[in-house]
């Protein structure tokens, strides 16, 4: 199961257990259970503090729990971890055996302050790039406080009871059996959503904060970027994010990074937010800006309003809260959303192998994302808008060969059908001859592009029709001291590379602006 490589590297990890750790096996005769075997075995081969139990002692085969000797402290998975979640494994035997979290100090208090009997589980799929943090978070939850469990099930091998629960989308998270949440959770979110006092508590914290000279918000690349040059200018410097990473965390493949010939959008997120929090910077993560207040004088305090109430002020602002998904803003897309529309082809593919589905979007993303598909499912039905898909050569040359793909131009999706519980099908309009259509199908993949985070910045900074933040060579925005960086301004091309140099654009212009205010001015703001 391991290669060479892979063995050494988790032969180093595992001389960090600090307790002996039991893998207890639930096994069958089919191959996935000797495939999980083998790896146990593997495992077990690799450390001393490691013995291989079997019990069969869970309804789910194959699956095995890592289990602290002599306790009930443990996490169990049903599946092979492998693919995306093999992390996930590693940091479970970790932190099963005793290895501390590198979580900050009062949220794994806060964790074991939890009080309640919370059983969770996890749908996740291996080609899933959100779901390890979900996986992991509970992991530790369940690791820290003996009232937790968590059970992580690969969604792939038990398709039966994926389908019983109606489960469209991964991660999907059950607690005490009953729905818990959908999509990327870290484990500040997933707290607060069972610790009622937390936003509260949170946003008594922010009250207290003394204003800042930079203040960032939004947490991708081009916040990132802006944080770390303004605080190596030595100026107090804060960031508040919705979620650390942005947009990149639902990135699949990165190749044009520059330097890095491949990467992951979430090791890529990861790795900004190592490198800012090796600075000064003031992190407030889970931070969603309501409203923005500009300063009515030069060098005085700006103001956001965050969703829990609390307000934070600053001298300069810059403004990168990035872009999400577009949607088609069709009857049924919201109401079937997680039910059959889906927007990662990379997480939830794999739950529609054998099924119909259509990507909406003839461009580079839905070009990738039909391919992708087709190699899982039993047809795939691409739909642009445009009279030709827009997407590189090699991409449509490589989707032409597809023999399970229908490629439909010059179309307008109009509307999603469903039954109630699921997606049955769509209807587009033939721009060319005015005349509807209707595809049965069991999803459909949106891959149409981006809209701005701005729409709480109506009427505080200049927006263009779309949305975007209109912004000057430096940065700087229609009101002064307020700059912005990244997806959500006007800079032509959304770029991960052009979205960091704009935020260090930003961050550079900010300072600039601080330290020509006159000293007068400054004081009397």
């Amino acid at each position: 199961m391991l290669d060479a490589n892979l063995t050494q590297q988790l032969k180093a990890y595992l001389v960090n257990i600090r307790q002996p750790i039991e893998l207890v096996a639930s096994l069958g005769d089919d191959a996935k259970s000797r495939e999980l075997g083998e790896l146990l075995n593997e495992i077990a081969a690799l450390s001393d503090q490691i013995a291989v139990i079997r019990a069969n002692d869970d309804k789910r085969v194959p699956s095995f729990m890592i289990r602290r000797a002599g306790t009930d402290i443990g996490v169990r998975f049903a599946g092979l971890p492998m693919g995306h979640e093999f992390t996930s494994l590693v940091l479970a035997l970790l932190q099963v055996g005793g290895h501390p979290s590198k979580a900050a100090q009062e949220l794994i208090q806060q964790v074991k302050d939890l009080d309640g009997d919370y059983a969770f589980e996890t749908y996740f799929s291996l080609t899933c790039q959100n779901c390890p943090d979900v996986v992991q978070a509970l992991n530790l939850m369940a690791v820290l406080n003996p009232r937790i469990t968590h059970t992580a099930i690969d969604g792939g091998l038990f398709p039966a009871e994926v389908e019983e629960r109606k489960i469209m989308a991964v991660p999907t998270v059950f607690l005490n059996g009953e729905p818990f949440g959908q999509g990327r959770m870290e484990l500040e979110q997933i707290v607060a959503k069972i610790d009622s006092g937390a936003t509260a508590r949170a946003a008594e914290k922010i009250k207290t904060k003394e204003p800042f000279e930079v203040l960032v918000i939004g947490g991708g690349p081009a916040g990132a970027a802006a944080a770390i040059y303004a605080a190596r200018k030595g100026i107090r410097t804060g960031i508040a994010a919705e979620r650390f990473g942005g947009q990149v965390l639902d990135t699949m493949a990165i190749e044009n990074f520059i330097s890095v010939s491949h990467t992951e959008g979430p090791k890529l997120a990861a790795h900004l937010e190592q490198h800012v929090k090796e600075y000064d910077v003031d992190i407030m993560n889970l931070q969603r800006a309501e409203k923005l207040i500009p300063s009515r004088i030069e060098g005085g305090l700006h103001e956001v309003v965050l969703e829990n109430g609390a307000t934070l002020k600053a001298r300069t602002l810059i403004l990168s809260t990035g872009a999400r998904w577009r949607q088609m803003n069709v009857p049924g897309e919201d109401d079937y959303k997680n039910k059959g529309v889906a927007y990662c082809p990379h997480c939830d593919g794999p739950l529609y192998k054998g099924k119909r589905v259509a990507v909406i979007g003839g461009g580079n993303s839905g070009v990738e994302a039909a391919i992708d598909l087709a190699g899982l499912v039993a047809h795939v039905t691409l739909i642009e808008y445009d009279s030709q898909l827009r997407a590189d050569a090699v991409l449509q040359r490589k989707l032409a060969s597809l023999p399970n793909v229908k490629i439909i131009t010059s179309a307008l999706t109009t509307e999603v059908h469903g039954d109630g519980e699921k997606v049955t099908g769509l209807s587009y309009k033939d721009r060319n001859h005015d005349t509807l259509h209707q595809v049965e199908l069991e999803g459909i993949f949106v891959q149409i592009g981006l809209v701005p985070n701005t729409e709480w910045l109506k009427h505080a900074v200049a927006l263009t029709p779309r949305g975007e933040i209109e912004i000057d060579h430096r940065g700087e925005t229609s009101q002064r001291g307020i700059f912005a960086a990244g997806d959500a301004t006007t800079v032509p091309y959304k770029q991960i590379v052009i979205a960091m140099g704009a935020g260090s654009t930003a961050a550079l212009s900010a300072f600039d602006y601080l330290i020509r205010l006159p000293a007068e001015l400054e004081e009397a703001a």
